[in-house]
């Protein structure tokens, strides 16, 4: 039985997908960095204190206005709720930097359609709200407060 070939096969399909993989998370991570070196803390409590509808929108604007890569959605909503931003604001971002950002829209166009478009940024805003009623009826005080000492 010869093992070599399969393995080497195993070994070069892990280096692909590690060589698609580290691009994104560089740029998670850079972004993040940034976020982290240059926003201060009360700058970002300012901005996103609570999860009011207020700071929800601004949470999605930013996100929207932000990289669409999953990796770099994730690592930016770390550093953002560490910079002291509302958990729901952070998870808000979040969904919207994977969801609401125009070159996704602009691929959604190409490939799917218009339709597809206007459900995506029809159904983004609804899933945020759907998101931070379920957590405002279901997150404690003591979570976020571990979710936060954990983040730190």
């Amino acid at each position: 039985m010869n093992l070599i070939a399969p393995l080497g096969h195993a070994l070069w399909m892990a280096f692909a997908m590690l060589w698609e993989i580290l691009w994104p998370l560089i740029l998670g991570f850079g972004l993040s960095a940034v976020v982290q070196a240059v926003v201060s803390k009360s700058e970002m409590t300012r901005l996103l204190p609570d999860d009011s509808p207020r700071s929800l929108a601004i949470a999605c604007g930013l996100g929207a206005a932000s990289s669409s890569c999953s990796y770099a959605a994730v690592a930016l909503a770390r550093s953002i709720f560490r910079k002291g931003a509302n958990f729901t604001a952070a998870l808000a971002f979040q969904l919207a930097s994977t969801n609401l950002v125009a070159e996704l829209t602009i691929i959604i166009i190409v490939l799917m359609g218009w339709q597809f478009a206007a459900a995506e940024f029809v159904g983004g805003p609804l899933m945020v709200v759907l998101m931070a009623l379920l957590l405002k009826r279901f997150l404690s005080r003591e979570l976020v407060a571990q979710a936060r000492t954990q983040a730190n």
